[in-house]
């Protein structure tokens, strides 16, 4: 079996640019899954190789020490932070949230997914950027 190079690449760069821990391509009896700890390709047995140093960069907001109520992502998708461009967000630092309020919208399959608090608070800290790919059970707002 050859292996393809050139598609290894292209989703290690998936990898970078849409902040994914990992991702998968299947062509016919071919499967290629690509992520930040492993790069494995399988035909019938499964052939797992250490990936490079640099797509294995975790994002520096996962590895500060967080206090307070983290409300997460519930699907993967992109976040977004207003119901449409330009119109009011849903949410802002130092606002008083309810539990049920639409803090954020996560757009997954051209479907628009209201995100509701999962406590009462005050927002402390936005951890995601409007438009920003998002995983599920990432933290996207922090309550205080």
């Amino acid at each position: 079996m050859k292996i393809d190079k050139k598609i290894i690449k292209e989703l290690s760069d998936y990898l970078k640019e849409f902040n994914l821990t990992e991702i998968e391509i299947t062509e016919k009896d071919t499967k290629i899954k690509v992520s930040k700890n492993n790069v494995s390709i399988s035909n019938q047995p499964q052939v797992i190789s250490p990936s490079s140093p640099a797509s294995s960069s975790a994002p520096t907001q996962t590895q500060n020490i967080k206090s307070g109520i983290e409300i997460t992502s519930p699907i993967i998708g992109t976040a977004y932070h207003a119901p449409e461009p330009g119109a009011k967000k849903f949410v802002e630092i130092g606002k008083k949230i309810k539990k049920g309020d639409t803090i954020m919208i996560v757009e997954a399959m051209k479907t628009m997914n209201h995100v509701p608090s999962t406590a009462d608070g005050v927002v402390k800290e936005i951890c995601v950027e409007d438009g920003q790919p998002v995983e599920f059970g990432q933290t996207i707002i922090i309550l205080e």
